[in-house]
């Protein structure tokens, strides 16, 4: 898939979470190229002395009619910090799309079940875009979305456009109380195929509810990536080939290739 490095116009940067996590609306003079839901950008953060490498950031959505790409950063570091504080107008450089994304069901004749789409804390970034993609093709995607607090619940009405929601927080706050692993909801069965993206122990606990239940499962690993093209081996994970570049191979992995003990 051809890769390419632009610079992009802010049109928008709306903070949510108490200025935790930004949503980046971005525009390009020419018409967006196709980007595959699960797939990132890498972002230059040219004015932080101590980001001395770009981000990698999952593609939240893009708006075809408007033409604009988003991003959902969380601040953790100077350079986030940095991306966070970009006003409208400004321009900001990427190089996309990068990596692997998620697996769509083109054939609805072999799809019988519910398409699950589970996601954890900023994790959750991925899953629009894929919610969308998914409904173009005519499917009903539901998403249960976790969190540590109601206020870390995110883009819930953006969700809403896409599918049915279910919610859990650790304190009970919003939905049910617990993990996602816990919502009522899984205990109904009748998925088919589940998506999921956030912390890793997050993730592991779905991909043990999948293997289980004998259902098809994908995941948006979030390891530790730096050049974003597979040359500097920082984003390593192994799986039952070997050990495999993330930012190459994946983000998105069935879990058939992974080889994690759980």
């Amino acid at each position: 898939m051809k890769k390419y490095i632009a610079d992009w116009t802010i049109k928008e940067n709306i903070p949510f979470n108490d200025n935790e996590c930004y949503l980046l609306k971005l525009s390009l003079e020419e018409k967006i190229p196709i980007i595959l839901p699960g797939q990132f950008v890498q972002v230059l953060v040219e004015d932080s002395s101590t980001t001395f490498l770009r981000r990698p950031i999952s593609v939240h959505f893009v708006d075809k009619e408007k033409n604009e790409l988003w991003l959902l950063v969380q601040v953790i570091g100077n350079g986030t910090r940095k991306l966070s504080e970009r006003k409208k107008g400004d321009r900001v450089n990427l190089i996309y799309p990068l990596g692997n994304g998620f697996s769509l069901p083109e054939d609805k004749s072999k799809i019988t079940g519910k398409l699950l789409l589970i996601g954890g804390g900023v994790g959750v970034a991925p899953l629009l875009y894929l919610g969308a993609c998914l409904q173009e093709l005519g499917y009903s995607p539901e998403f249960l979305l976790g969190a540590k607090i109601k206020k870390d619940v995110l883009q819930i009405n953006e969700f809403g456009k896409f599918g049915k929601i279910y919610i859990t927080t650790e304190d009970g706050s919003a939905g049910e109380k617990g993990f996602v692993t816990n919502h009522s909801i899984l205990q109904s069965g009748g998925f088919d195929f589940i998506y999921t993206c956030g912390p890793k122990p997050m993730m592991a606990a779905v991909v043990r509810y999948a293997r289980e239940k004998g259902i098809a499962c994908e995941v948006s690993l979030e390891n530790t990536m730096a050049c974003g093209i597979g040359a500097c081996l920082c984003c390593v994970e192994k799986t039952v080939r070997g050990n495999v570049c993330v930012c190459t191979e994946g983000p998105v992995m069935n879990i058939n290739q992974l080889t994690w003990q759980i």
